[in-house]
């Protein structure tokens, strides 16, 4: 096994907030960065490094954020620049590090880039983003779909020309076959990096390299060109941390992003393991059975793949995808004991581990009883695109209630009081029913809690570096309920099993570790601190043991 290049960043934890939902200080209803700032002391005792703070910029909030209007001023709703370099500051004070959210594969309509681009066709950032002529009916170029429902084009009827927009029609794809986009961008990334920000969350990054005339989105010929451009421009030089979203990574593709000798990023989100609950056609919007040998086989390749030269981010959950523990768990009567389970699984594999705010509490999905009350673009987009391509209404509510976004945008549930005291004022989504009975002060309160789990969980990774640097092997490999695997680092043996499923299981163990035995560095039900000829595992049971080296 190649010698790591230790990091400053490889026995961290990254947590991710979404600004809008996190903590709103002065009751508009719409989370702020002073209630951030609020809420870092909760943060620190938890332990973690780093925050993923998705994207607090300028904005017309046409997709949440994720449109940006001006990437050096902050959205009026989130606060000032002022509040920024002040949560920067403070957190660092608490060794804590932010990651800013960078979008850019595309700007808002409202950029002043893209106002300026539709005066006209000599305008100097005409080519900052994609024109194309119409076809010879006078649609669209071609028959692109936008990632959000309809056709990635939309016409602008004073040049007779379409832009290309791959998610909101208000969403425009920025041109990074244009030098000067990317002179604008490295210099934007500078600046934040000159705040003294940890680094970036890349959002879709994969994306940037796109050949548009032949429909090649993600992966483009130059994708991993432009990025060692940008690296060795921005980030590379300070040791800073980036992750790529990248849908459409293979392990192949991530080794590329995040072998150090390539000087691009430091790792990927790949969600092979995500959407191994989707319908292979109809996608998100209809699920199919949980099976645990094919989701082992998507993690245990990822393992493998990245264990000499790359590096895997680590994630259940994030502001688009469903709750953990609703999705992978069970959010009824084995809540906490399958979150405690979830946490310990991903917390014990190799790489960076991140957790979506709420979920160290076990924060569940949401059932609104009307679309009305859902705000998330892309669900009422397909809600309205696949109701008028014949799907029922119940079929289509089935599928947000799976895997719509608004699952985890519902507001943080920190108390018993009127809002799970998220705000004074009427919340921009509506809070999650179950907050009196699941919320972070009664968390704090039960010592046995899901939140103290994941606190032990982020404090092991500090003190043991066999979470963070031992290999590791999959066991039990077509066992249809449990997950398990060891972990070996400096002469050390890490067990980690899982049972994922909500039924007691007889697990036969191997004659070669039946003498096994150590320390239950953390488990779910009693500790575990030796194996035998067979292990009686309860639901949901979860333990890692540290095996002492003369077993």
């Amino acid at each position: 096994m190649k010698a790591i290049d230790k990091k400053w960043w490889h026995n961290a934890v990254v947590y991710q907030i979404y600004p809008r939902s996190f903590m709103d200080a002065n009751g508009d209803g719409v989370g702020d960065l002073a209630g951030i700032i609020s809420k870092l002391d909760y943060l620190q005792q938890l332990g973690i490094n780093l925050i993923w703070l998705s994207p607090v910029y300028k904005s017309p909030m046409d997709d949440n954020g994720y449109d940006i209007s001006d990437y050096d001023d902050i959205a009026a709703e989130f606060g000032t620049m002022a509040e920024m370099e002040q949560l920067i500051q403070e957190a660092k004070a608490r060794d804590i590090y932010i990651l800013m959210d960078l979008v850019v594969n595309h700007t808002s309509d409202e950029h002043p880039w893209f106002i300026e681009a539709k005066k006209g066709k000599d305008n100097p950032y005409r080519d900052f983003y994609i024109w194309r002529k119409p076809a010879p009916d006078g649609g669209p170029p071609n028959d692109y779909r936008s990632h959000f429902g309809g056709s990635g084009w939309a016409y602008d009827e004073a040049s007779g020309e379409y832009y290309l927009h791959q998610f909101s029609v208000r969403q425009p794809d920025l041109n990074w076959e244009n030098p000067r986009v990317q002179e604008e961008i490295h210099a934007m990334m500078n600046r934040w990096l000159d705040k003294g920000i940890g680094g970036f969350r890349m959002d879709v990054i994969d994306l940037i390299g796109k050949e548009v005339d032949r429909q090649i989105m993600a992966n483009g010929k130059h994708l991993h060109v432009l990025l060692r451009q940008m690296h060795d421009a921005t980030f590379g030089p300070r040791d800073s941390l980036t992750v790529g979203e990248a849908w459409s990574a293979t392990p192949e593709d991530a080794l590329l992003y995040s072998d150090p000798e390539r000087r691009e990023l430091s790792m990927v989100f790949q969600f092979e393991h995500i959407k191994q609950t989707w319908d292979e056609k109809a996608g998100k919007w209809r699920s199919r059975p949980f099976e645990l040998p094919r989701f082992k086989a998507v993690i245990d390749k990822w393992q493998t793949a990245l264990a000499d030269r790359g590096w895997n981010s680590l994630f259940w959950s994030n502001h688009d995808l469903p709750r953990a523990v609703s999705k992978f768990g069970h959010d009824g009567e084995f809540r906490e004991v399958s979150a405690k389970m979830l946490a310990t699984a991903l917390h014990c594999l190799r790489g960076t581990p991140y957790i979506y705010q709420g979920e160290e509490i076990g924060m569940t999905n949401v059932r609104y009883s009307t679309i009305e009350e859902y705000r998330d673009i892309e669900s009422l987009n397909f809600y309205r695109e696949l109701i008028a391509g014949g799907l029922t209404h119940d079929e289509m509510m089935t599928g947000i209630y799976a895997n719509g976004r608004d699952n985890a945008r519902t507001p943080m549930q920190w108390d018993e009081s009127p809002n799970s005291g998220f705000t004074t004022g009427m919340p921009w989504l509506g809070v999650n029913p179950n907050y009196r009975e699941i919320n972070v002060a009664q968390a704090l309160a039960e010592p046995d809690s899901i939140l103290w789990h994941y606190q032990k969980l982020v404090a092991l990774r500090k003190q043991y570096p066999i979470l963070v640097y031992g290999d590791y092997q999959m066991l039990f490999a077509e066992h249809p309920e449990v997950f398990a695997w060891v972990r070996r680092y400096e002469g050390d043996t890490l067990l980690v099993i899982n049972n994922f499923f909500g039924n007691a299981i007889t697990l036969p163990i191997p004659q070669a570790m039946q003498a096994w035995h150590g320390e239950c560095l953390i488990s779910n039900y009693a500790p575990r601190d030796q194996l035998a000829v067979s292990l009686e595992l309860q639901p949901y049971e979860s333990f890692a043991l540290l095996i002492h080296q003369e077993g």
